[in-house]
Parts: structure tokens; sequence; C-alpha cells
């Protein structure tokens, strides 16, 4: 006879843990669900645009260890939550790899996902496949990356949240994408359907030395907006300022076909910096 506690028996997982455990996942995605409206996002927003929010900044930075000293500013001049969100740091502290066909990073960020693109197909990131067609929203221009290269660079609450152009080149084509606001978390990616192709999204279309890239800016569960910096520009070097998030969120970056060999030490699970090398591009 087999007794089940906390859903382990001793001949394994027992039925009344397996339901307990897909009853808590159906649950924590219902809520997710509900609560991933873009009204909720905007409430949050706003909150942290108002001046109540600064008595919240160092607790914010405490609780989520944020290097304070890499900010642009002492703490006590930042008027709003937000504004700590969005900041700049200490010039020099991000270098730009300078190889004349390098590829960097554009944010300060975890990859979570890395590799070939297949047949237009980017596959199991966190257990779920993407096609490029849905990403960047049937976009004549995803043709380009049907057998490109991709990754994904998750932003925590931690890091800087500056979004920076990845190659030298020139800005050919924005599109703003309405959707959705799941997390793009361990928990959103694993569990929500396909939230990166179903979260608002700001793309950026890049024409470098090699082809072309595409930097896609995915919005998240309580970032009440993605902003481009302003005033926009078309030429643009590597390591320039192109927009920022309004709080942690994810940025996919696809390479054209053929145009992209990753550096040899990995990407896949690493803790990149704004302006790292990531691989070179080749025509």
């Amino acid at each position: 006879m087999s007794h089940c506690v906390v859903g382990i028996s001793i001949n394994g997982p027992c039925r009344k843990g397996r339901d307990g455990s897909r009853m808590m996942k159906w649950l924590l995605r219902s809520m997710t669900e509900l609560s991933s409206r873009k009204w909720i996002s905007r409430i949050t927003g706003k909150l942290a645009q108002s001046t109540v929010s600064r008595r919240f900044i160092s607790r914010f930075a405490a609780a989520y260890g944020i290097k304070t000293e890499e900010a642009e500013k002492p703490l006590s001049q930042y008027k709003t939550l937000n504004e700590f969100f969005t900041r700049r740091l200490k010039p020099g502290l991000r270098p730009i790899h300078d190889g004349a066909s390098s590829l960097v990073s554009p944010v300060d960020a975890l990859i979570t996902g890395a590799g070939d693109i297949n047949s237009g197909t980017i596959v199991n990131v966190k257990g779920q496949n993407y096609t490029i067609d849905e990403l960047l929203n049937q976009s004549p221009r995803t043709a380009n990356y049907m057998n490109g290269y991709y990754l994904v660079l998750y932003l925590s609450p931690t890091d800087y949240h500056r979004i920076h152009t990845p190659v030298r080149g020139r800005v050919v084509e924005r599109e703003h994408i309405p959707g959705k606001v799941y997390p793009v978390n361990d928990f959103g990616l694993r569990h929500m359907r396909r939230v990166l192709s179903r979260n608002e999204r700001l793309i950026t279309y890049m024409k470098h030395e090699a082809g072309e890239a595409a930097v896609v800016k995915v919005g998240a569960m309580n970032v009440s907006s993605i902003q481009y910096v302003l005033p926009l520009q078309e030429e643009m070097l590597k390591g320039d300022e192109l927009a920022y998030f309004e709080f942690g969120s994810t940025v996919v970056l696809l390479l054209e076909d053929g145009s992209f060999k990753p550096r040899e030490s990995g990407l896949l699970g690493t803790k990149v910096r704004m302006g790292e090398l990531l691989g070179t591009l080749h025509s």
C-alpha cells in the first residue's frame, strides 16, 4: 500500500501531487491572465511616475541589490521611482567592444535563449517554440531571418534598463505592435502561451555592414511603456542609446541569415553587460 504525503509516495510522485501541481499552475496562469491588462500597467506606471514614489527609491534599490554607485546621479536627485528605473550610468562604466565586425549586447541582461533559427522557427525558449512570422507581426522583413540567429536577453528589475544599438548602422524601419503585458520572467516564458509574440513590442530594424538586424523590445507586466530615446536618429554608432524600458523586460535580437557567428565562450545562460562582445558579423 502506498501512502501519499505532500504529493509523494514510495513509488514516486502520486496522482494527488500531480493534480495539485497542475491546479497550482492553472491558478497562477489564470491570475496572470487577469492581471496582465494594459490598464493595470498604466496605473502602476502612473504611480511610479508620481512624486509620491520618490520615498520608495532607496527601498527598491536595497530590495533588488542595485548598484547605486553606478547611477549617473545620487539617489536623492531622482524625483520619481520611474526616473530611477530609467537611470543612466556614469560615463565609462560600460565600455563598447571596438571590433570592426563585433556585435555587442544592447543591454545588461541574462541570456535565456540563443541559437540558430530553423526554417523560421525559434526552438525551445524555456520549452516553447516561436515563429519569426508571429514575433515580427507578419512583417515582409520576416524573410531575412528565416535561417538566421536569435538571442533572448532578459532584464530583471536589478538591471540597467536602457537599450543601446548592438551594431553600427542605419535604422531602416521602426514598428510598434500593441499587445498584452504578461511577465517575461522564468514563470512567464515557461507557463504562459508564447508571451514573446503576444506582448507589446517595439521593433527597430537596422542595416549594417553584413546585412540586417532586428532589435525586438518586448514589454512586460508592470511596464508602463517602452520609449525611444529622442530625438530619433537614423545613422547610429554601436552603443548609442536607442530606447529604454520603464521596468525590467526582454530584448529579442535577430540576425539575418548567414550574417553572425557567436563567440566561442558561449552565450546561453550567461549574464552579459551592455557593450560586451556577443559574436562577429560577416557577409
